[in-house]
């Protein structure tokens, strides 16, 4: 019983001095995380990145809504697009396609056509600002794409939109 009692305190005294040595991977190691921060801040293609696809999405903003059967831009979707069009004339390794979508009211072929009509308004106006006609695409998916579901306006309102994804140039 004694052999027992010293080989589980040998062993405990091993796991703990493991444990006491926070930089015995070395500095090149600084953690899981790529060292830079506790949520990754900085890192190529975070959020805090300006010419991260990421950056685009949250802080220029990747989607307008629009007013109920319409495919005029407001004032507030002319201020996002304007933030678009600039990033997309910084950011010249990628492409855009513009997506265009309508709430659930209507037939399917009304909102596929309204939905195209919503992103080809988007693309002449980034078009206006700058941006080559050969970086960006458009497509129109209607009703079929909802981000909210349910049978109430707080809810059309949210679908009435187009959003501009970002991908990487097949000439980068």
């Amino acid at each position: 019983m004694t052999l027992l009692k010293t080989m589980i305190l040998i062993c405990a005294g091993l796991s703990l001095a493991a444990c006491t040595n926070p930089d015995r991977f070395g500095d090149d190691a600084a953690g899981l995380n790529g060292g830079i921060g506790a949520n990754g801040a900085g890192m190529a293609g975070s959020a805090s990145d300006p010419t991260s696809p990421a950056y685009f999405q949250q802080t220029v903003g990747d989607r307008i809504l629009f007013v109920i059967d319409t495919y005029n831009l407001t004032p507030d979707a002319q201020r996002t697009l304007d933030g678009q069009a600039q990033w997309l004339l910084t950011n010249r390794d990628y492409n855009a396609v513009v997506e265009g979508h309508a709430d659930e009211q209507g037939t399917r072929e009304y909102n596929l056509a309204l939905g195209a009509r919503r992103a080809n308004s988007v693309q002449e106006y980034l078009l206006t600002q700058g941006v080559p006609a050969s970086r960006l695409r458009t497509v129109s998916y209607g009703k079929e794409r909802p981000i909210e579901i349910c049978s109430n306006e707080a809810c059309y309102a949210q679908n009435r939109r187009a959003v501009t994804v970002i991908s990487a140039s097949p000439n980068s």
